[in-house]
């Protein structure tokens, strides 16, 4: 099957484990081969977490890999698979785990990245390849996989359903219409973080000047809990902490109910994104250009030319694209009063909207 189709295809597979935030990344392109291709059967091999956020999306087919059941997993995906067949798979993960379970997938054309930025081998496991552009944003990138079937058109849509229960608890935490910013303060990658008392000090700042209400978000693990109880300890106002206490769909909730989210490069900004929450990016040591809320890059506080001059001596268009500073302390450069000042340039923006 050549490249672009002239017909719509009867079935297509797409291979995306994860994370939530490229999960979040990804359903642009799923809602626009759904309105181009209403009669185009969409398969979609997903991750166990993952699954639990966009699982009940209608129309299309998800199978879960479970990751935690190791080789069980490769297992459960042949026996899911068996006798299958796709017109296309679209291999949207590099990661040999995600490559070695493409090889039980059966299509004919299996669509994979450009030869520039498959990494882990991904061009090995794949007869087709998007087109190479230099320097794009994550959703960009991922856009060209619908553009190589033959849509030019993006759809830049998520619609990612929020059950009833979801929302009835998001109310029940968040009452009322008073404005609200929502901080989600950790990376799974720990070098993202900023300071604690940085966001105890934006915190009281939203309380104290703009009259909001601030949430804490984030998942059960103990640095996440740690670093919430250090933000509660900094502040010399009370916020309402709900770290380790919301499931995903929950967590959508809130940041749908939110004026503004205040985090690093993490999943929930760009889940913020999705629910059409302005979020503060929080950028040093990756580039935000590459891995910002996509709807945001006004709202951005960006350190990352001086985090990789200081770091390479160079700034970021003479670095290979996805360089990243992992260096202690490097979300450090960004100041409490330039977070403070984009709040209210936030507040000021969309109340202008």
């Amino acid at each position: 099957m050549s490249l672009p189709l002239t017909s719509p295809p009867k079935s297509i597979c797409l291979l995306r484990l994860s994370a939530v935030g490229d999960i979040s990344h990804t359903l642009p392109i799923v809602r626009t081969l759904q309105a181009h291709w209403p009669e185009t059967r969409i398969t979609w091999v997903i991750g166990k977490l993952e699954h639990s956020l966009v699982g009940d999306i209608p129309g299309i087919e998800f199978i879960i890999f479970d990751k935690s059941r190791r080789w069980h997993a490769f297992t459960d995906l042949r026996k899911n698979l068996k006798g299958r067949q796709f017109d296309v798979l679209l291999h949207m993960q590099m990661s040999i785990r995600a490559s070695l379970a493409s090889l039980l997938i059966n299509a004919d054309t299996r669509l994979g990245f450009d030869r520039q930025r498959a990494k882990d081998l991904q061009w090995v496991f794949t007869n087709a390849r998007i087109k190479y552009q230099p320097r794009q944003h994550v959703i960009d990138s991922f856009f060209g996989f619908s553009e190589a079937l033959g849509i030019k058109e993006r759809l830049l849509r998520w619609d990612i359903p929020i059950p009833d229960a979801a929302k009835e608890y998001a109310e029940q935490q968040l009452s009322g219409e008073q404005a609200t910013l929502v901080i989600s303060p950790c990376s799974s990658m720990s070098y993202r973080n900023w300071t604690a008392e940085g966001y105890a000090r934006v915190a009281d700042y939203a309380i104290e000047n703009h009259g909001m209400r601030v949430v804490l978000t984030g998942g059960p693990s103990e640095i996440e809990r740690q670093i919430g109880d250090e933000i509660s300890h900094f502040m010399h106002k009370p916020a309402l902490n709900l770290i380790g206490q919301t499931n995903l769909k929950q967590l959508l909730a809130i940041l749908a109910k939110a004026t503004a989210v205040l985090s690093p490069d993490a999943g929930p900004a760009h889940l913020a994104t999705a629910v059409g929450t302005p979020v503060i990016g929080l950028y040093a040591c990756t580039n935000p250009d590459r891995a910002r809320p996509y709807l945001s890059a006004e709202y951005v506080v960006n350190k990352y030319p001086q985090a990789v001059e200081e770091k390479h001596g160079k700034v970021p268009a003479n670095l290979p694209w996805g360089v990243r500073v992992r260096d202690a302390g490097t979300m450090g450069l960004i100041q409490i009063n330039e977070v403070k000042e984009m709040l209210s340039s936030l507040i000021v923006m969309e109340s202008n909207q």
